[in-house]
C-alpha cells in the first residue's frame, strides 16, 4: 500500500490510497479523498476483506497512515504481519511504486479533474481497466484480473494426492 498525492483543476488536494497485490498485481483498491488517515486504510481493508483473503503481509513505508494504532490494532486482530521500508528506500515497496508511476503517467497526468466525484469515477474506470485489460510480462502477458482468476481456480481444485485418498 501507499499514497500517490494529486489535485484537483481549483488546487483542492487529493490523496488516493493504492492497494496492490504482490502475487496478482492487481489494484485491489484505490480510495481517493482530499485527507486519508489511518481510519480510512482501516476501512478500505475491511472492504476489501469481504471479496478477498486476508493477506498474510502488508508491505508499507513509514508513513503515520500506516505506522498508527488504527492499523496496528488491524493487523493484531486480523494476525497479518505490516512489514516497513526501510526510510528513504521506496525501493523496498517496488511493486506498488512501480504501479504509482503507471496511475500517474496513464491517469492522473492525462486528466484535469473538475471535482472529486470525477476524480473517483475516472481513477476507478483506469483501475478496472488496468486490471482486466493491461498485460503483465510476469504473468505471461495475462491481465492481473485473468492471472488472478487463473490462480484461484488451479488453487480450487484437488491435487492429484487428494484425489487418491
Amino acid at each position: 500500500m501507499d499514497f500517490v498525492a494529486d489535485q484537483l483543476a481549483d488546487g483542492t488536494k487529493l490523496r488516493a490510497l493504492t492497494v496492490v497485490d504482490v502475487f496478482t498485481r492487481e489494484a485491489l483498491a484505490i480510495e481517493v479523498g482530499q485527507r486519508l488517515k489511518g481510519e480510512d486504510v482501516v476501512r478500505t481493508l475491511d472492504r476489501i476483506l469481504q471479496v478477498r483473503a486476508k493477506p498474510k503481509y502488508l508491505f508499507v513505508d513509514n508513513g503515520s497512515e500506516f505506522s498508527g494504532r488504527m492499523l496496528d490494532l488491524w493487523a493484531y486482530r486480523h494476525k497479518v504481519r505490516i512489514d516497513f521500508s526501510l526510510p528513504g528506500k521506496p525501493t523496498d515497496n517496488g511493486h506498488v511504486e512501480t504501479f504509482n508511476g503507471s496511475l500517474r503517467d496513464e491517469c492522473l497526468n492525462v486528466h484535469w479533474f473538475a471535482s472529486m466525484a470525477e476524480a473517483r469515477a475516472s481513477i476507478e474506470a483506469w483501475r478496472q481497466n488496468y486490471n482486466e485489460s493491461r498485460p503483465h510480462m510476469a504473468h505471461g502477458y495475462a491481465s492481473p484480473g485473468e492471472f488472478a482468476r487463473k490462480s484461484r481456480h488451479l488453487a480450487d481444485r484437488p491435487s492429484a494426492k487428494g484425489a487418491e485418498d
